[in-house]
């Protein structure tokens, strides 16, 4: 009744305080901890975040295609705007994805309402779930045949052509460069998260999941959930370059650059600033006279 009444008096226009903020995402910590009791209904719910971000890969792939095929500069921003659909989909529905845990968990432990122990188990189990997902989304994506659909006579189709592009983007990059773009794509993608949970209003969520989600992919940065189903389909269509060798490369170096963003850009970050200090006792103005005065 509280918490409801400080977000009256706040208005919906007004973002929720980091310090309130972060107690809320310790309780959503909590019950992803509790929820991890019960691990069949884990796996399905961090199931469905690997296959929800399947379907903003498949998207993109379906319309960035033909623009790729055209040559056309706005490849990059339209595959942008068209991924939102993905976290939309992961916050609204209702879904575990690892990425996003990888703060949440963080932040639990400065609320105090998770151990280091929880937050690595929330972190390990729904890379799991989202990875068996993600697999069984491509599966299922491969099996519709739209990847290799539209294709003109004597042409590969031109979902497939951009897959094939990003899995050879993805296999000639440096392990250093997988990495950075990791740690710069979950900064982005917590950021979208955080300032989501700062607000009451679905509108403003759905605005600010959209520009968070279109930075990090119009920049070309690394997500290691979006990659299990690049690499699944990859597999699937049997593009050149998507072996299980090169798949485990990629989420092993983009898995880890995406926690550093996750866990130290944003969780530890925000976490040290919500984080509520104990009130201690009021000075005595004499005293404070008397210390300054010994000082000089």
């Amino acid at each position: 009744m509280e918490n409801r009444q400080g977000e009256q008096q706040r208005g919906e226009s007004m973002p929720i305080p980091v310090s309130e903020a972060l107690v809320e995402q310790g309780q959503a910590a909590a019950d992803k901890v509790d929820s991890l009791r019960k691990p069949g209904r884990y796996l399905v719910s961090s199931s469905l975040g690997g296959a929800f971000i399947g379907v903003g890969v498949v998207l993109l792939l379906s319309v960035g295609g033909p623009l790729l095929g055209a040559s056309s500069p706005f490849t990059k921003l339209v595959e942008g705007l068209v991924f939102a659909v993905a976290l939309t989909l992961v916050v609204f529905a209702g879904a575990e994805l690892t990425t996003s845990n990888m703060m949440t968990a963080v932040q639990g432990i400065f609320a105090r309402r998770c151990t280091v122990g929880n937050a690595v188990a929330v972190i390990v189990g729904s890379f799991v779930g989202n990875l068996i997902g993600s697999a069984l989304f491509a599966w299922l994506v491969h099996g519709s045949g739209v990847i290799t659909s539209g294709a003109a006579p004597g042409h590969a189709a031109p979902a497939l052509l951009l897959l094939t592009s990003v899995i050879k983007a993805k296999t000639a990059a440096s392990g250093a460069a997988l990495f950075f773009r990791a740690v710069l794509c979950n900064f982005l993608v917590c950021l979208a998260v955080w300032m989501a949970a700062r607000t009451t209003s679905d509108g403003a969520k759905l605005m600010l999941i959209f520009w968070g989600i279109l930075a990090f992919v119009a920049s070309g940065f690394e997500h290691v959930v979006a990659n299990m189903t690049y690499f699944s389909l990859g597999m699937f269509e049997h593009v050149p370059g998507a072996t299980a060798a090169a798949f485990a490369h990629n989420l092993l170096l983009v898995g880890l650059g995406n926690l550093v963003g996750g866990c130290l850009l944003v969780g530890v970050v925000y976490g040290f600033l919500g984080r509520r200090t104990p009130k201690g006792p009021a000075l005595d103005p004499a005293a404070c006279r008397e210390q300054t005065t010994v000082s000089t």
